[in-house]
């Protein structure tokens, strides 16, 4: 799926309600405009749980449907 703020590209997978698993399928550093601030400041990315707008992308696709909870069989959207 794709930030609806960035555009930035990821894999997500659902396993619940509260557990998000995010693949980033490019550097953060260069493609999220928040992991890139933090980059220019010189702060650890690696730190950065991750983006809130990514977050609620993410939050967006699951209530449209887009991102199944717990479905094993989706694998990584």
């Amino acid at each position: 799926m794709s930030c609806d703020t960035c555009g930035t590209e990821v894999l997500v997978r659902k396993n619940s309600t509260k557990h998000t698993s995010i693949q980033w399928t490019t550097d953060p550093a260069r493609s999220c405009p928040i992991y890139a601030e933090q980059a220019s400041r010189g702060e650890n990315t690696a730190l950065l749980d991750t983006c809130e707008r990514l977050t609620a992308s993410i939050a967006r696709a699951v209530e449209t449907g887009r991102i199944r909870v717990g479905s094993p069989e989706e694998g990584a959207s």
